[in-house]
């Protein structure tokens, strides 16, 4: 019973690999499923449309606990009763051993319904068309039933070959890397370039079908003996699917110094194709797609050698095919003073279309290299679709995100010659070179007291060589269509759609709800009555608003797309994007867990979509995933890697499980697993040591780990593997029992503060005396919600208690708090968003005072509360900004935050005590 598909590891120097499987034995008295259990999950598509060109759609759904035995089979059917083809896989098990989330694959066969119902104990449709993969030969070969695709085992392709009917659509697919050593200043330079390709090191097929396939690819880009820039490309493959997408991850490991003009600063990032053209060069056809508005996406639509628009028409009817993309009758039909003119009339083979910011792209097309280059036309956000082929055949091709994500570029070069080539840039080379260096010099923050004084100014927490980009990493996502000829317009339009917006299904609200999954922190959204109503309003006001405000202020970008900002200079009418720690918020006080139980609830597709950006990015960019401070993530800043504070809560798990167990994403997956052991980063980095008052040297038997943002971090990497049966789940089981049960021993639990703990027993030592260290921060990064599930998934002796006295407590009297700890907890913050753990300890103990404070801290103490000002905007327009539109000066990323989680979890817990 294995979460964690069958997987065969292909070593690029070995190529005889072993299936592995992890196993987590059941207990004899495993619960089984009964015909009673058996009620159908509703399934439906997150936005209007179907599956459209997509190959298929992943999507998770939760079962309540005890409901279904591992192994359990199910079937998925349209609403009007046709079974489809799907492919199960578990996720993520509950401790009795039932399962507790599985994963569904569906391929084209998925159609155009509106909503599925996906049954327990039936027996799953086989796709008319199965994936099969063949490891046997010298490539890997996966056979959608309608494309295959051949994959390399060593070498620089990756992609040996796409083949449709027997006709090659593609060939050598592989990825490109141009480094610029050095960057000019001023107004004068010599930029070189130097090229690197890939370079395979470990192929792994990761699922085999029937309906999905994935293959995994990691390596690094090469030039002559120097590798560097990891990457990990996976394939995901869709029986009957005439495509494939790919998810590509970089990884930095290159130097950039500050204040130094040489580096490894990436001047281009792409993937490439080559493309066999065999049709003559009027029945070769170009499409870049533009601008995509009211639904609608416009096209540059093109023949290698165009014959409309001449001097002598060669007649309507051969003019409307190749605008059409249809192969066009014998020349001898056409007017004859066209046809023997045909070797006068150019041969368009190169096109470029470049996006080098959020608000405008350029296209340009020349004939061959050495002449020069005509505009062919440019707009605002370019789709990041195009296409190159003839009549027999062609490759289209896309990059997701291509305009948010900038600067991105599609390129097509010579196709007038037999062989074409394509390049999705994910850095495009027009753009200036990737610069990561830090952004300022420090002016002087040399000891740790000095760098405390910056922070008091700037509210960055400086220290010299901590602002480095090396381990971060950035995911792109691309789409490939072997088409047998020139698609039309309508099926082009289809294509750039998945691009723009995958097609994605997800389990209705009602199901999340209905399973009891994430602590049961969630209801539907109820608006039944007026004050739930006006709660309601307020949530969706601060998400329009953030929404908004990524439009207006341009948060975008390869590095910054996804991110929000932290704080707001109603001065300037501006974010503090140049503030210190007022800048990119990077995850500070959890607005991803925010963005994530507003979907849960409510099903929104414009909700999901910014949580999921999100989550792309902060698992990624704001983390470190080489180096020495792997596993660590970086508190807000200027530069999402700027500040010198390397924590376990911004790396935390819980801000990525939301994500994975929705889509069953693979990389996400990696994310989480790879957190089980970022214990071990206490030894190399003491996240308070610039406060620190006693002496402290990292002892491995005796590291202080903080019961607050620190064991929020750990236990949620714990508890994903364990659930997910990963191949360090009995470690992570241990370590996650273990310091429950060595917290709730503390004199004052978690009131506590921290522990010494030792890496080698995964456990805290009890503590001779009762200390007070309750902080603002230890509750708001996950530690409400992660306590929440563990508690109520296991029973570990005084753990349920101890939390619940933290929850009763914070939001106490002074006099309460002494009273009951012999000292109070000194100068708080964050009262609101502490009004969740009022109402989780009301549920739990019965206490209806509890929810009565809940529900009066949430209205009537800090974070938002109604005046005059809140709940609206105030326009903004002429000199006093830089683009019109709109601002809430007193909205802040972190009450933003915490008054939606105390908002969504105060009405699931509390909600009929208002």
């Amino acid at each position: 019973m294995s979460p964690i598909p069958r997987r065969t590891v292909i070593k690029a120097a070995a190529i005889a690999g072993a299936a592995t499987q992890f196993s987590w034995a059941l207990g004899a008295n495993a619960p089984t499923a009964t015909a009673a259990d058996d009620t159908p999950a509703e399934v439906v598509w997150l936005e209007d449309g179907g599956l459209g060109q997509a190959p298929g759609s992943t999507f998770g759904v939760p079962w309540p606990k005890g409901r279904y035995a591992a192994g359990t089979a199910f079937a998925l059917a349209a609403e009007d009763g046709t079974d489809i083809p799907v492919q199960t896989w578990p996720t993520a098990y509950w401790p009795d051993g039932t399962l507790k989330w599985t994963a569904h694959a569906v391929g084209p066969d998925a159609g155009p319904a509106a909503k599925y119902t996906l049954t327990p104990g039936s027996v799953a449709e086989a796709p008319a068309k199965p994936v099969t993969v063949d490891r046997a030969g010298g490539t890997i070969d996966v056979d959608t039933g309608v494309v295959v695709t051949r994959i390399g085992k060593s070498g620089s392709t990756l992609i040996k070959s796409v083949l449709r009917g027997g006709t090659e659509i593609a060939k050598d697919g592989r990825l490109v890397l141009i480094r610029q050593p050095e960057i000019s200043e001023g107004d004068q330079g010599s930029d070189k370039w130097e090229r690197f390709e890939s370079v395979i090191g470990e192929v792994a097929v990761e699922q085999d079908g029937p309906v999905r396939a994935v293959v995994r690819i990691d390596g690094k880009h090469r030039k002559g003996s120097r590798q560097w820039l990891p990457f990990s490309i996976r394939l995901y493959f869709y029986a009957g699917a005439d495509s494939f997408r790919m998810v590509h991850t970089i990884t930095y490991d290159g130097t950039q110094e500050p204040g130094q003009n040489s580096g490894d600063f990436i001047r281009g990032l792409g993937v490439r194709f080559t493309v066999p053209m065999r049709d003559a060069a009027y029945d070769r056809h170009v499409r870049l797609a533009g601008e995509t508005i009211s639904g609608k996406t416009g096209f540059l639509t093109e023949a290698v050698q165009g014959i409309t628009g001449l001097r002598r028409d060669p007649g309507a009817t051969v003019r409307a095919a190749q605008v059409a993309g249809e192969k066009l009758a014998d020349p001898a039909t056409w007017d004859q003073r066209v046809t023997t003119r045909l070797q006068y009339i150019p041969q368009w083979g190169d096109y470029t279309l470049s996006q080098l910011s959020a608000d405008g792209f350029t296209l340009r097309k020349r004939t061959t290299p050495g002449h020069g280059w005509i505009g062919a036309g440019g707009g605002g956000r370019a789709t990041g679709f195009g296409y190159v082929g003839g009549a027999g055949g062609g490759l289209s091709f896309g990059l997701r995100d291509f305009w948010q994500k900038h600067p991105a570029q599609l390129d097509i070069r010579d196709a007038h010659t037999d062989e074409a080539e394509v390049t999705v840039w994910l850095w495009s080379p027009e753009a200036q070179p990737m610069d990561l260096r830090f952004y300022h010099d420090g002016m002087g923050q040399d000891t740790y007291a000095e760098q405390l004084e910056g922070l008091n100014i700037t509210y960055e927490d400086y220290e010299p060589e901590f602002g480095t980009p090396y381990g971060i990493a950035r995911t792109s996502e691309l789409y490939f269509w072997a088409n047998a000829a020139t698609p039309t317009a309508a099926v082009l339009a289809g294509q750039a759609a998945v691009v723009r917006t995958p097609a994605q299904l997800a389990a209705a609200p009602a199901v999340l709800h209905r399973a009891g999954v994430f602590g049961g922190l969630f209801t539907p959204v109820d608006r039944s009555t007026a004050a739930k109503a006006a709660i309601e309003d307020h949530l969706d006001f601060l998400f329009t608003y953030y929404k908004d405000q990524v439009e207006q202020r341009r948060w975008y970008g390869f590095w910054d797309y996804g991110d929000i900002m932290h704080t707001y200079d109603p001065s300037r009418h501006q974010w503090c994007y140049d503030v210190g720690g007022y800048a990119w918020d990077n995850s500070e006080l959890s607005p991803d867990l925010w963005l994530w139980y507003a979907y849960l609830r409510s099903g929104r597709a414009d909700i999901f979509r910014f949580a999921e950006a999100m989550t792309r990015h902060t698992g990624e960019v704001d983390v470190y995933h080489l180096g020495q401070w792997a596993g660590l993530g970086t508190r807000h800043g200027v530069q999402h890697y700027a500040d010198s504070a390397k924590q376990q809560r911004i790396s935390n798990t819980t801000y990525r499980r939301y994500y994975y167990f929705l889509t069953a994403d693979e990389r996400v997956g990696d994310l989480m697993h790879a957190n089980v052991d970022s214990d071990e980063t206490f030894l190399v980095l003491d996240p308070i040591r610039k406060i620190r008052t006693e002496p402290y040297t990292p002892d491995r038997h005796a590291l202080s780990i903080g019961f607050g943002t620190d064991w929020s971090g750990l236990a949620s990497a714990w508890l994903t593997e364990w659930e997910r049966n990963g191949p360090k789940a009995e470690k992570a089981k241990a370590r996650l029992l273990g310091t429950m049960e060595t917290i709730a021993a503390q004199p004052n639990g978690f009131v506590q503060g921290s522990g010494l703990y030792d890496l080698d027993t995964g456990r805290f030592a009890i503590a001779s005396a009762p200390v007070v260290g309750v902080s603002h921060l230890s509750a708001v990064f996950g530690l409400v919600e992660i306590c929440a599930e563990v508690i109520d998934l296991v029973e570990v002796d005084g753990f349920k208690a101890a939390w619940l006295d933290y929850c009763r407590y914070f939001n106490a009297t002074k006099t309460q708090q002494a009273a009951r700890y012999g000292s109070n907890f000194g100068t708080l913050l964050l009262f609101q968003g502490h009004a969740r753990l009022d109402a989780y300890a009301a549920v739990q103990t019965g206490d209806d005072t509890l929810a009565a404070r809940a529900w009066s801290k949430f209205y009537n103490s800090d974070g938002y509360v109604e005046t005059a000002t809140t709940w609206k905007t105030t326009a903004l327009a002429g000199p006093d900004v830089l683009v019109p539109g709109g601002e809430a000066a007193w909205v802040s990323t972190n009450s933003t935050a915490q008054y939606g989680l105390a908002a969504i979890q105060n009405l699931a817990l509390v909600g009929d005590k208002m």
